[in-house]
């Protein structure tokens, strides 16, 4: 197989300045940078100077990012010889136990063991709890698994530590809204609503918002002010569905269907409300 400077008819000095430029820029390129810099520290890592030890962390963090941890525990291996004591290799080494038991979690997802994994989730967050994809990870385990108390609490976790993610509000709003009952229908509403706030353009939102707030107005338990101004958001919210629709393919025929459903959804809801 052809390595990758005849490939691309590179030399290794060019190879080493795209490994520079590539770290410059801050991008991450894993597969590309493991690519080239496999052959370039294997071919011509006499070659490189002081820079060798640059392209060996760049080289580790890429290998982890592709689960490559036989060239991740190489390069790590140089390192420590090289800097003995090392806080800064200390945190490559717990990036690459960190990345190992992600992989754990990620085996034990694929076999079906939920868990399993959602146990090895809970223990890995105790160490790296401001990892936010493994909060998200775990509150998709949760639902999938119909605990949705623990789900929403995954999502507060999030919201708490990005507050202005659409999307955190919005899966929030739904899994409150799976829960049922009117104070989590009330809360659902809200975090809809907020989602919107950030990105209007978020449809699961505005349509969350309509079934959230029509819920809430056919309930018996609200008083009359209560169920006026959840019909006030519903209808608000079926509108701007309408319009949405209207805008996104005018003239269509499946455009008319969907428009059509939509205006009977209000008029269902102003049907049962009234």
């Amino acid at each position: 197989m052809a390595s990758v400077s005849e490939m691309y008819d590179v030399t290794w000095e060019e190879m080493r300045d795209k490994l520079r430029k590539w770290r410059e820029d801050n991008h991450r390129n894993s597969e590309q940078i493991v690519d080239v810099a496999e052959e370039l520290i294997n071919e011509h890592a006499s070659k490189l100077g002081d820079d060798i030890w640059i392209i060996y962390e760049q080289v580790m963090i890429a290998a982890l990012d592709c689960s490559r941890d036989d060239l991740a525990w190489t390069c790590l291996q140089e390192l420590k010889k090289q800097f003995p004591g090392s806080q800064r290799v200390k945190r490559l080494g717990g990036m690459r136990l960190e990345a190992a038991r992600k992989r754990k979690i990620s085996i034990l997802k694929a076999q079906g063991k939920n868990t399993d994994a959602i146990r090895e989730l809970n223990e890995y967050l105790e160490l790296f709890v401001g990892d936010q994809e493994a909060w998200h990870e775990l509150s998709d385990l949760y639902i999938n698994e119909h605990d949705y108390g623990k789900a929403a609490f995954c999502l507060e976790e999030l919201m708490m530590t990005n507050p202005h993610n659409h999307l955190y509000c919005e899966q929030y709003a739904e899994v409150k809204y799976t829960q049922g009952g009117l104070e989590n229908l009330e809360l659902s509403r809200k975090y809809f609503a907020q989602a919107l706030k950030l990105n209007n353009r978020n449809m699961r939102a505005l349509f969350g918002l309509y079934m959230s707030a029509s819920h809430i107005a056919a309930s018996p338990k609200v008083n009359a002010a209560v169920k006026k101004a959840n019909v006030k958001y519903a209808a608000w919210a079926a509108n701007q569905i309408n319009r949405a629709y209207q805008l996104a393919g005018r003239g269509t025929k499946e455009n008319k269907c969907s428009v059509k459903a939509v205006e009977e959804m209000l008029e269902s809801m102003q049907i049962t409300m009234s």
